[in-house]
């Protein structure tokens, strides 16, 4: 559609005006199910990449950790764009007066459930789906886990090599300035 404004008539202005087209029926059901093979595809390769950061973090394996952060951060990428998708379609849903709460609400609202339909292998896999991000959460914090208890390992090392093997006693008897009087406790010190 092409529409010509005239401002003056020494001179006239063209405008392209598209069409107004209303938006595009969203099959919800393709979506959410392109949706979730995207993610079950990220995540079964997320599971791959912690086990085998948790491997390397037990053999202490530095150069193998450097390797696994590019793909661990490639696999965090399509996880951020799986999210953003997620969240259009949940947007859309709403514009459209569906539930826009959680994909499962939108599945159970707009994909029919009988037995043995599209629909209720929709809702399984929703549901596997939402299992799996549970556990790989779990095992990323086992690894956070591993990662802090070799950082204290490597803290107590450092400072038995610094005192030279001797603990220095936080509170001691007959050591002078602060410790013999409570310097900190009592100003008359």
């Amino acid at each position: 559609m092409t529409t010509t404004l005239a401002t003056s008539a020494s001179a006239s202005t063209s405008v392209v005006v598209p069409a107004v087209n209303p938006p595009a029926k969203i099959d919800w059901e393709q979506a959410i199910t392109q949706l979730l093979a995207e993610l079950s595809g990220t995540q079964e390769e997320l599971f791959e990449v912690l086990a085998e950061k948790r491997a390397r973090l037990a053999s202490v394996d530095v150069s193998g950790m450097g390797e696994l952060q590019t793909r661990e951060q490639s696999l965090l990428e399509r996880l951020q764009v799986c999210h953003a998708r997620r969240e259009e379609l949940l947007a859309a849903a709403q514009r459209e007066g569906l539930p826009g709460d959680s994909m499962t609400s939108l599945a159970n609202r707009t994909v029919p459930a009988t037995k043995g339909s599209s629909g209720e292998k929709l809702r399984k896999e929703l549901a596997t789906t939402a299992s799996r991000m549970r556990l790989l959460q779990t095992q990323s914090l086992t690894n956070w886990v591993v990662a802090q208890r070799s950082l204290l390992h490597v803290s107590q090392l450092l400072e038995i090599i610094a005192t030279g093997g001797r603990l220095q006693p936080t509170y001691g008897v007959g050591e002078g300035g602060l410790h013999a009087r409570g310097g900190l406790v009592d100003h008359d010190a």
